[in-house]
């Protein structure tokens, strides 16, 4: 995410940055972090500065000093709502973060909302609603009498499902991508809430679907065991997420990536049953296709213990 747009507070720090980032354009990086260093002795408290030093010092190939400057972002605002932290996950090569910062993805995304449903069906060719509606069609799915759509974002799910519901409840982190979907009329109700601090408070759902928002939750465990204890006995759960190659990694791009394998044992533990998973390109992303998988599954009978109930416990 870039901080261009964070005014520092102070005018000539604002003008010693607009200078520096015409310089890092034309690929003059050394003077760019000179002149925007010159810029945080007047603002030393400006967050998104000190972020931006740490981007250029890394194109520059400096990841000690990128490191350093991300460090000052932390130091700076805990929530870490510019996501420095898992910037300096990825500077060493071995991630750490299970989540991404919940004030980084309602931030970015907020900033995002105005644009998004043009940048990712027009520019990146975004296809998830329309490929877990086909996965789900294919596991025999008709309708449901309530559905969830969990990360919701500007409702580009809720359109191609509101056919097939009777009640389409929504959940976002981030308020301005709420008050796109709110304006599209889709939605019996939407809330604003990290989908990784929902509670089962047993309204139960014949369908949870999640289109574009695990990606930037990482590790699953709280939020499929919230979805399994949510779901009623045979309710469906489809999602998408990008294809990793083994357990949970954070990318470059500071989305996650999921494997097979950690899916299948997830879903597994959480009970859940009938698991279908199929290979897809989920969109692009600078030309490049982003590979994926569509999964879907159902919660078992009623009256039949899930094998993983055990295991929710223990995750909630």
């Amino acid at each position: 995410m870039s901080p261009y747009g964070f005014s520092s507070g102070d005018p000539q720090a604002d003008r010693r940055f607009a200078f520096a980032g015409a310089l890092a354009a034309s690929g003059e990086m050394g003077p760019a972090i000179e002149v925007l260093t010159s810029a945080l002795d007047l603002a030393p408290d400006w967050a998104a500065g000190w972020y931006q030093l740490g981007d250029w010092h890394a194109a520059a190939g400096q990841n000690e000093a990128a490191g350093a400057a991300w460090r000052r972002v932390l130091a700076l605002d805990a929530s870490d709502a510019l996501g420095a932290g898992a910037r300096i996950d990825l500077l060493g090569g071995q991630p750490v973060s299970e989540s991404l910062p919940p004030a980084f993805v309602e931030t970015l995304f907020d900033q995002f909302a105005p644009r998004f449903d043009e940048a990712l069906t027009a520019r990146l060719g975004y296809r998830a609603p329309q490929l877990i509606l086909e996965a789900l069609d294919r596991a025999g799915f008709e309708r449901a009498a309530r559905a969830m759509d969990l990360g919701c974002g500007t409702g580009l799910m809720g359109e191609v499902l509101r056919g097939r519901c009777g009640w389409l409840g929504g959940v976002d982190l981030s308020a301005g991508m709420l008050a796109r979907a709110e304006g599209k009329g889709l939605y019996d109700q939407l809330a604003k809430a990290d989908i990784n601090t929902l509670e089962i408070d047993g309204a139960g759902y014949d369908l949870i679907v999640a289109a574009d928002v695990f990606t930037y939750v990482g590790a699953l465990e709280r939020v499929i065991a919230w979805c399994a204890g949510s779901l009623t006995p045979r309710g469906r759960l489809a999602f998408a997420v990008e294809a990793g190659e083994a357990g949970v990694a954070l990318r470059d791009s500071r989305r996650f990536a999921h494997g097979r394998g950690y899916l299948a044992e997830l879903l597994a533990a959480a009970g859940l049953e009938g698991v279908s998973l199929t290979d897809c390109v989920l969109r692009q992303d600078r030309g490049a296709d982003i590979e994926g998988f569509i999964i879907v599954c159902c919660a078992p009978e009623a009256g039949r213990d899930r094998e993983g109930d055990g295991a929710l416990a223990a995750i909630i």
